[in-house]
C-alpha cells in the first residue's frame, strides 16, 4: 500500500536514492550527491513547518520503504503545482498514480487550492499517463514541457 508522510532528517540516504539514476532523466539536473540529500530534507522540512507552508514535500512509502517525493507549491490565488519523482525500481507498480491522488485530495480538502498545475518531460509520456489517472487535463505546451491543468470540483 502507497502512503504519504513528512520527510524526516534519516530519510536523506532514500532521498538520495529517489534522486539517482534513471530517475532523474527528465529532471534537468544531476543524481543527488550526499550532502544535497541532507539539504533537501532539511529545506524540505522548513518549508512544511512555514506559516502559510511555502511548499509541502512529502516522501513516497511502499512498504515501509520510502520510494519517491511529491510535492505541492503554493502559487498566487489558490494555484499549486504538483510534482514527484519515483525510484526507478518502483516504476510502474501504481505508486505515482496513487501518491497523486492523495497530494490532489489533499490539495483540494484541507490545503484550500482552488487549481493544480503540473507538467512533464515529452520524452516521458508514463509521467502524462499517471497526471491523466489522477484527473489532470493535458493544457497544452510551454517551455518544452507537456502541460496539465486539474480545478477543484464544485
Amino acid at each position: 500500500m502507497t502512503g504519504l508522510r513528512p520527510l524526516i532528517a534519516a530519510d536523506a540516504p532514500a532521498v538520495r536514492r529517489v534522486y539517482g539514476g534513471a530517475s532523474v532523466a527528465f529532471l534537468g539536473r544531476a543524481a543527488m550527491s550526499r550532502p544535497e540529500a541532507v539539504e533537501y530534507v532539511t529545506r524540505a522540512r522548513e518549508w512544511g513547518e512555514a506559516d502559510p507552508v511555502v511548499r509541502y514535500v512529502l516522501g513516497v512509502e511502499a512498504g515501509g520503504d520510502l520510494v519517491g517525493v511529491v510535492k505541492l507549491g503554493r502559487r498566487p490565488g489558490g494555484h499549486g503545482r504538483v510534482s514527484y519523482v519515483l525510484r526507478e525500481d518502483q516504476w510502474g507498480r501504481g505508486h505515482a498514480t496513487a501518491a497523486v491522488r492523495m497530494l490532489v485530495s489533499f490539495a483540494f480538502g484541507a490545503g484550500g487550492f482552488v487549481s493544480l498545475g503540473a507538467r512533464h518531460h515529452p520524452d516521458n509520456p508514463a509521467s502524462g499517463r499517471v497526471l491523466a489517472k489522477a484527473g489532470f487535463t493535458r493544457a497544452g505546451r510551454a517551455g518544452g514541457m507537456v502541460e496539465y491543468l486539474l480545478v477543484a470540483p464544485s
